[in-house]
Parts: C-alpha cells; structure tokens; sequence
C-alpha cells in the first residue's frame, strides 16, 4: 500500500481565540482530512498560562496541551458533525502585546518528523518566518504553501510613521515568503503582491451558517417573515476593524438613516471609545460584548453592515451570506468574492451607502440557490485549494526530462541566490539584537523553561 501524502498545517493562533488564522486552518484540516486520502496534521502555538490570559476570551484557560486538543476537537465536531481524522500538534509560542499576535519560539518546524515532511501549509507564511531560526522550509519540505491572511501593510500605515514601516514590511515580507515559500496563495487581491502568486478564496464558512441560511430559505418560500430584526455588525472591537468607517457613515447621514438601527457586537481594545463613539449619535446605536456569530440571536437580523477595507476575504461576510442576509460593504478587493452572491451589495461612496442602506430597510433578501449556497461550504472551498496548490495531481519537485539545459541552468542560479539568501536571513534572525531590532519578542530564539515543561520538551529545542 502507497505511502499517504502527509500535509502539515501550520497557522499563527488557535482557539478559542475566535480569529480567522485559529477558525480556517482548522477547518481546513478537517475537510482535507476527511476522504482520507491524506494525512493531515494541524501545528498551532501553545502558550503558558499568562499568556493565555491575555489572549483567549471569558477567562478561558488550558493547564496541559492536551486538554487544549480536547475543547479543540469537542468545538469542531460540534460544528462539522463528523469526527476529524487529523492529529493536533503545538509548537511554543508567545503572544505580542506591541503586534496583538502570537509569535513562535523556536524552530517550529522540526514539530513535524523528516520522514513524513511532505507538504507544509503555512497559514500566514510572513508572520511565521519573520524571527524563524532553524531548517529552511524548503529544504525541509518537498512543498510549502504560503496562504496570505493578512493585509499586514493596511495595519501598519495606520500606526505613527506608518508609510516608512510599511515600505519597510513591504520587502521584509517579499524576502522572507520567496525564501521559504514554492506557492504563495492570496485569499483576495487587498492582500500584498508576491511575485508568481495567485488569487484564490479557499475559505468556507461553518456548517451551521449554512444551516441557519436553509431554514430561513424555507421560511421565505412559505412566506413566512423569515427576518425581523434591522441592522447589524460583529467583529473584534478595534478601530481598524471597520468601526471607525461605520460610525462615520452613520454620524454623516443620520437624517437620511433616521429609521436605521443598528447593533454592534465586538470585544476589545477599543471597546470603551466605540461606546462613547455611538453613545453621541442621535442614531439608535446599541454596543454589545462578543458573541459566538452562529449565536439564535444573530438568525433574525436582515441586514449586515460591514465597511472595513483592513479585511482580506472577511469570515463574517461570508457567514452572513450563508445564513441568508443582506451584506452592505464597500466596493473593495477584499469583497471581490462575495460579489457573485445576490444579496452582497457594495458601494463607492457616502451617497452609495445611504442609498444601499434605505434599499434594504424596504425589500427581502434574495434567496440563494443551492449551487451559490455549496460555493460558500468548505467542500467547496477545500476543492479551490486542492486546485490553487496543485494538490489535485501527483506531487512532483523535479525538473522534467524534456527541461532545456538554460532552463536547468537558470532556475539552479535562482536556487542558489535564494539558498544565500536564506543563509543571510539565518544568520541574521540567530542574533538576539538583530531580532530585537526587527521587533522579535525578548529571548524567544528558544523556548525557555515554562514553555519546555508544559510541552514536554526535553531541552531548549522544539523537538
């Protein structure tokens, strides 16, 4: 019997930190597990309790990493209805208060053994290799998919001296995902431009949105009042989330909005100044804590509202679509996706928005066909993957046969400039001032002694 093919999915946050890079990549490993066809193993960081405190929501905390495996699983299942066939392995990590994101410590790709190193799924390969300080990617692996979450340069023209640092990242990102990366996968084009890249959405969203969006299907062809709620926004309650565009809008046009109310739901930095932000609208603006999206009380909403352009494909457009509402945003790439959906309308302007706005108080949502509904799934999404990763054919790094001795001779030139390459970042990102300097967290070349124990490491490695 054939050896399987064996796909390591490494990603940058796990649950129950509702993120995107801790929901897809789990989702992802679910679905590419579930023909088994492959083995799949999703790599995701592990943190010591005071870190924990500071990331994951209502005090949630995990004594051991196996019991972080278990409320994973326990919380997947529940979701897809399948048991999942793949392994959950961690590697250290500790969280950034300055980047508001986990960075790993160590050489977190010897978590995955030689012999089974076939394919690895970095799932934002730049905040990965930053401060990565070991075994090239490349050489380790026969394949390394880099998927490009993050629109990493729109977040930091928003911080003080913003263009310099993003011209800055710009070439730092370039440099780093050309170095260990063999394809690179943009989930929209509001994403930064890597050379040889491609396009593609390969996200779905959680069954249950989908589930949500069937009922309310029927309850629309019985001609039942399927949505009787208004308007609505969910997201991490930070400015840049699109908070600060909403509340704008809004407090531009509060006489043509005059019938409009809306509910934000959100928890974080910037919750106390969102509150205050909306407390001086004449507007009926209501601030709620977080909730899970999937929550009954989301279900009557009509309308979705969601104007942030900070967004690279956004998770709560898409389960907003599934479950049968009307999305208003911006005409932007980020959204270039959604736009096939009926019941996904953008603007360009103030004048569009208001206008969008005043058009979805009146009407209905549109009812989305089967074959529109199974392009929002994740059998869906997991099929472009496939596809988009050259996944759907037999795995070959070879030159082949018939490749003319230049071409040869040019493409192991280029090997050559990029194994230099590597080595320069290698010897560069082993130095704790040059990593300091670059924004690296204090002594995390190594995992130290808490991290060693809780994971069972046996010395200052990640082995």
């Amino acid at each position: 019997m054939d050896k399987k093919e064996h796909i390591a999915i490494f990603t940058t946050a796990s649950l129950p930190w509702l993120t995107g890079t801790a929901v897809n990549p789990l989702f992802r490993a679910a679905y590419l597990a579930k023909s088994g066809e492959r083995d799949v193993t999703l790599v995701i960081p592990w943190l010591s309790l005071k870190d924990q405190r500071l990331v994951y929501p209502n005090n949630i905390t995990f004594a051991s990493p196996s019991e972080h495996e278990k409320y994973i699983c326990q919380w997947l299942e529940e979701r897809v209805g399948f048991t999942s066939g793949f392994s959950i392995q961690f590697y250290p990590g500790k969280f950034s208060r300055d980047k508001r994101s986990i960075l790993a410590v160590g050489d977190i790709s010897e978590i995955i053994p030689d012999k089974v190193a076939d394919i690895a799924v970095l799932e934002e390969p730049e905040h990965l290799t930053w401060y990565h300080h070991g075994k090239r990617w490349k050489t380790k692996f026969r394949l390394v998919i880099g998927i490009i979450h993050t629109n990493y340069l729109e977040y930091v023209k928003r911080e003080k001296n913003g263009v310099m640092q993003a011209f800055l990242l710009k070439y730092l990102n370039n440099w780093v995902v050309s170095i260990y990366c063999h394809k690179v996968i943009r989930l929209s084009a509001a994403t930064q431009d890597y050379t040889g890249s491609i396009i593609c959405n390969v996200h779905g969203v959680n069954p249950k949105f989908l589930e949500i969006g069937k009922k309310k299907r029927e309850q629309q062809q019985k001609g039942e009042h399927a949505f009787t709620k208004g308007a609505y926004f969910i997201g991490k309650m930070i400015w840049s989330k699109g908070y600060k565009e909403l509340l704008q809008l809004l407090k531009d046009h509060e006489k043509e909005l005059s019938a409009l109310e809306v509910d934000l739901f959100g928890s974080g930095e910037d919750s106390d100044e969102v509150q205050k932000a909306a407390e001086k609208l004449e507007l009926a603006v209501r601030v709620h804590p977080a909730r899970d999206h999937a929550d009954a009380l989301f279900h009557d909403y009509k309308l979705f509202l969601n104007p942030s352009t900070t967004d690279v494909v956004c998770t709560t457009t898409a389960e907003a679509l599934a479950m049968g509402k009307i999305v208003v945003c911006a005409n932007h790439p980020s959204n270039d996706f959604f736009k096939q959906f009926p019941n996904c309308w953008t603007y360009d302007d103030d004048d569009g928005f208001v206008k969008l706005i005043l058009k979805a108080l009146a009407e209905q949502p549109a009812q989305p066909t089967d074959a529109q509904r199974h392009d929002l799934s994740w059998e869906a999404a997991t099929k472009r993957f496939l596809k988009a990763a050259d996944l759907d054919k037999p795995l070959e790094r070879k030159l082949s046969r018939t490749t003319s001795n230049f071409l040869a001779a040019s493409l192991n030139l280029q090997e050559k400039v990029h194994e230099a390459s590597a080595y320069v970042h290698h010897v560069a990102s082993g130095f704790e001032v040059s990593r300091r300097i670059f924004g690296a967290i204090p002594d995390s070349l190594q995992p130290d002694e808490e991290l060693r124990k809780e994971l069972g490491l046996t010395d200052a490695s990640t082995k």
